[in-house]
């Protein structure tokens, strides 16, 4: 494999590979015990859109392994006055030894892996966002100690995120159901592969039914970056998508909550879950540090 651009891209062993990386290497963190194996090499990163938790734990991560991130606006860089995805992935290509791309289309990533000759990773699109699944279903087996054979839930507009976590259930045998309401359910074809892959889907408007005996709850935004000038309407569509103590008193009793962050509490989740016992929220997006650096390690080692 040269490049991550989908979960899809990842058999049920790969998945599970990395997340046995990233536990380990959150271990030999927090113990010292790490060493620098991406030393001299140097990792590109495109960021068409802004970021916390993806910026950071990418460029923290290359810094842990005595590597170097250099951060690249479109403003800042040639593609962003003009010049091709294919010269800018062939220049690079040149200059580093691998390229993640956090960007408004798919097509933009996909260009930059076709065009590079080092390997490229999806670091978010407008149609699936991998990384951080790794990091969600690292999460879930420091939790729960499977993958295998729980309840996925997910709560809201069946965005990028959604569409990667479904693939991803798929493909390490967790059921999966979505509530979402009519106009923003998953792309059908997504739906399609998944079930394709084996996975059980169901696809409803219903947070209840999607809620009902789940191990797990995922939220995101109601209102994605792009997604600005639909505010309104979508406010007034989501109402009754709330992740909050009701809709949690369906679950197991054991459930956990995850949420992709940054999160808009008292919208998407009460500000009462966010912090409650069964919110994980804050141990995910520590993850997503671990769980890049399993990514980049496996790809430029």
């Amino acid at each position: 494999m040269k490049d991550f651009l989908s979960i899809a891209d990842l058999s049920r062993e790969e998945i599970l590979e990395l997340i046995e990386m990233a536990i380990d290497l959150k271990k030999k963190r927090k113990t010292g015990k790490e060493s620098e194996l991406l030393k001299n090499k140097s990792l590109a990163m495109i960021f068409e859109k802004s970021s916390t938790r993806t910026r950071v734990s990418f460029e923290v991560g290359m810094t842990d392994f005595g590597g170097h991130a250099l951060y690249l606006n479109p403003k800042d860089i040639q593609i962003g006055r003009g010049e091709t995805v294919e010269d800018t992935a062939r220049t690079l290509s040149r200059y580093v030894h691998g390229i993640i791309a956090r960007v408004y289309s798919h097509e933009t990533v996909a260009k930059l892996a076709e065009y590079a000759t080092v390997p490229v990773i999806n670091a978010l699109s407008d149609i699936e966002h991998p990384c951080q699944i790794i990091a969600d279903f690292m999460t879930i087996v420091e939790y729960k100690g499977k993958l295998e054979g729980l309840k996925f839930a997910w709560i809201g507009d069946g965005n990028n995120v959604c569409q990667s976590a479904m693939l991803g259930c798929a493909l390490v045998g967790m059921e999966f159901s979505a509530a979402c309401p009519d106009g923003f359910k998953p792309d059908e074809a997504f739906v399609e592969k998944a079930r394709e892959l084996g996975g059980k889907i169901t696809i409803t408007d219903k947070p209840e039914e999607a809620a009902k005996d789940a191990d797990v709850i995922y939220t995101d935004v109601w209102v994605s970056m792009g997604d600005e000038a639909e505010k309104e309407k979508r406010f007034k569509v989501f109402e009754g998508y709330q992740v909050n103590d009701e809709l949690l008193a369906l679950a197991k009793p054991d459930v956990i909550v995850e949420h992709c962050l940054p999160a808009h509490r008292g919208e998407e989740i009460s500000a009462e879950v966010m912090d409650g016992p069964h919110s994980v929220v804050f141990d995910e997006a520590e993850n997503r540090l671990h769980a890049h650096k399993a990514i980049i390690l496996k790809l430029m080692a």
